[in-house]
């Protein structure tokens, strides 16, 4: 499954939402340099998926906010999350 979002690192919580225009948003805590909001993001979408780190990849985006992952999951659950999330519409 092909996700689309915009990354905002450095923030004070991490959080997984949609914004008022439907696009995926997360708010991680680590710092955008050398990578480290990179793979902060893979760990956190995999803790919030119940999935392993390797079945996180980002495809796109890799030093700018908006990125393309793919999710190596079941879309039924994926998008069960999603669903629940703050913001859906």
């Amino acid at each position: 499954m092909v996700l689309h979002l915009k990354v905002k690192p450095g923030s004070k919580i991490d959080k997984l939402f949609f914004d008022a225009a439907g696009q995926l948003n997360a708010k991680i805590k680590a710092p955008a340099q050398e990578g480290k909001a990179n793979a902060y993001l893979v760990e956190f979408l995999a803790r919030q998926f119940g999935i392993s780190k390797s079945s996180v990849e980002i495809v796109s985006g890799f030093t700018n906010p908006h990125k393309r992952l793919e999710i190596t999951a079941k879309e039924e659950s994926v998008s069960k999350i999603l669903s629940e999330l703050e913001g859906f519409s």
